[in-house]
């Protein structure tokens, strides 16, 4: 006891290990829910090619990375920080890289973007790229993942579809028809119930619930093939299995740029950068904060090390094809049972480490079960909306562009592009170009780039 108490400071801290252990049971349960669903967002999308990931082998690496990342969170930033793939990240990587290039260069875009994460954590450059970005676009980008991610959930469970005679719809005939969309909306409005209530691990339990209902109306009802989406909710033969590690180091780290372009891999990777780095540096300040671990001056101890490992949790989540790893908000909950250092983060990294023997029971979960979970995270990153000084056109403007852009377009790069574009554009109508930091121009100019590259190949061909 002595040695943990040294190693991680629990005195200093004031905290004990049995709190450490309890903070870390309560962490791994309130995200693992991230083991199921991430598997389900990634195998939901296909690469340009037409191929698909399949759901045992993103268990897996889901379940690998995740527990790799959050022991070296433990070990080298001695923080109650459990990692896993980032709900913003893997929706990037799904539907804004897969479909333009291969699932291997696109796993490569997110290895580099936690390598650029590292390199700004190390040299200090993170406080220029976070000056650059108006506050108010940072809180509009969280809020516009968050109805995108929102937005994905209805329509993997088929409560929103392509619209006949409108751009979409409720149901597949303007109306709620199925069992499928019926477990879903119980399984929402239990996690709702559960959540409001603060049930501890609450999005897990309707989860585990909700898939339990699935596989009771598959056996005893008929439901039309497919109408469940990627996965069948049926009981496999197994509980227990061993890991498919079939997916760990198939990584292109260039190829990306030659297959889609170098142009839009760069604006792809711009947006894994500042998705990735903006949600970690936000978890972290208010995780701590609620863990009394920030000084009189707002800073976090071992911050620098905490970014850096971030990064390199980015990297090994690449690396395994679990799309980008970044530090979870729902660490609150251990945070809340007493987690004060990175014992805790030992005690959630090993139980994720465990789940590697239990990927038969990820092929039990549909959709349905568990894109409740994708609708109430979006709900819960709209609270970001309050930070948005809606009265300040000049800032309200180009804040609604980028939350309306990311739904409404199935797209969160085009969201993050107007947005910058647009306020960089009132800026200068206005003559403030002293509120103009010059990475802005920078960045709007690629953008520009981006959303005229149709035209400016056009352009070049002609000639």
């Amino acid at each position: 006891m002595a040695v943990l108490d040294r190693f991680f400071q629990l005195s200093e801290r004031g905290t004990t290990v049995g709190r450490e252990v309890r903070g870390g049971v309560t962490t791994s349960m309130a995200m693992a829910y991230i083991i199921l669903l991430n598997p389900i967002i990634l195998a939901g999308a296909h690469d340009v090619t037409g191929a698909k990931l399949t759901i045992g082998q993103l268990t897996t690496s889901t379940a690998l990375a995740a527990a790799v990342s959050t022991l070296l969170m433990a070990f080298v930033g001695n923080a109650p920080f459990g990692l896993a793939a980032g709900l913003g990240l893997n929706a990037v990587v799904a539907y804004q890289a897969a479909p333009f290039m291969t699932w291997a260069q696109a796993m490569g875009l997110v290895v580099l973007e936690g390598a650029v994460i590292i390199v700004l954590a190390v040299t200090g450059l993170r406080t220029l790229i976070m000056n650059a970005i108006p506050l108010a676009l940072k809180h509009a980008i969280s809020v516009g993942i968050g109805l995108f991610i929102a937005l994905i959930g209805f329509v993997d469970a088929g409560f929103v579809t392509a619209g006949t005679g409108t751009p979409v719809q409720l149901g597949r005939a303007g109306h709620l028809a199925g069992w499928p969309v019926t477990v879903f909306s119980f399984g929402l409005l239990l996690m709702i119930v559960l959540y409001v209530r603060r049930t501890p691990a609450a999005i897990l339990i309707s989860i585990v619930v909700t898939t339990v209902l699935a596989v009771v109306v598959n056996s005893v009802s008929r439901v039309r093939p497919g109408a469940w989406g990627v996965v069948t909710p049926r009981m496999p033969r197994s509980l227990i299995s061993a890991p498919d590690f079939g997916l760990v180091g198939q990584v292109d780290l260039f190829g990306g740029f030659v297959r889609a372009g170098a142009l839009t891999a760069t604006v792809v990777l711009f947006t894994l950068v500042l998705s990735g780095f903006f949600d970690a540096m936000g978890t972290i300040i208010g995780v701590s904060d609620e863990a009394g671990m920030v000084d009189s001056l707002g800073r976090v101890p071992r911050l620098g090390a905490i970014l850096t490992v971030d990064g390199v949790a980015g990297m090994v989540g690449g690396a395994a094809s679990a799309s980008a790893n970044t530090v979870f908000v729902e660490s609150a909950a251990g945070v809340g049972e007493g987690a004060r250092t990175g014992l805790a983060s030992v005690v959630t990294g090993a139980l994720l480490g465990l789940t590697l023997l239990f990927t038969p029971l990820a092929a039990v979960v549909p959709a349905a079960a568990a894109a409740p979970a994708l609708v109430l995270v979006g709900a819960l990153m709209m609270t970001q909306s309050r930070n948005v000084p809606w009265v300040d056109l000049e800032l309200a403007i180009p804040a609604f562009l980028t939350i309306a852009l990311m739904p409404f377009t199935y797209s969160i790069t085009n969201g993050v592009g107007a947005g910058l574009i647009s306020y960089t554009l009132i800026k200068a109508a206005r003559g403030r170009f002293a509120e103009i930091p010059w990475l802005l121009w920078v960045v709007s100019a690629i953008f520009l780039a981006y959303f005229g590259i149709t035209a400016l190949e056009e352009l070049f061909v002609a000639r």
